[in-house]
């Protein structure tokens, strides 16, 4: 039986974020903690490291107003797992 897109977008999130990104940017926590730091000093206040992922998330979401495009959706999905990783961290 073939997976509905949902299910097919959720198992490619998951293959990203798993995956080859994992091996690339290391730890999440500590990859978006590390964003979350410049993002502070640069703003002026603090932003955890959840706070990255949902706002990466947004971008991916701004991204699909100018057109479908899977892999923006599966990014998006992939920000918020992350996002809910990193507040059950803190």
């Amino acid at each position: 039986m073939t997976d509905n897109v949902r299910t097919q977008v959720l198992k490619e999130a998951s293959q990203l974020i798993n995956g080859q990104r994992a091996s690339d940017y290391g730890d999440a926590h500590e990859n978006f903690g590390c964003i979350a730091a410049m993002w502070s000093a640069y703003l002026g206040y603090a932003v955890s490291a959840a706070d990255v992922c949902h706002m990466m998330a947004l971008l991916k979401i701004a991204r699909l107003r100018n057109g479908k495009h899977r892999d923006s959706s599966c990014d998006g999905a992939g920000y918020m797992a992350l996002g809910a990783e990193c507040d059950e961290g803190q």
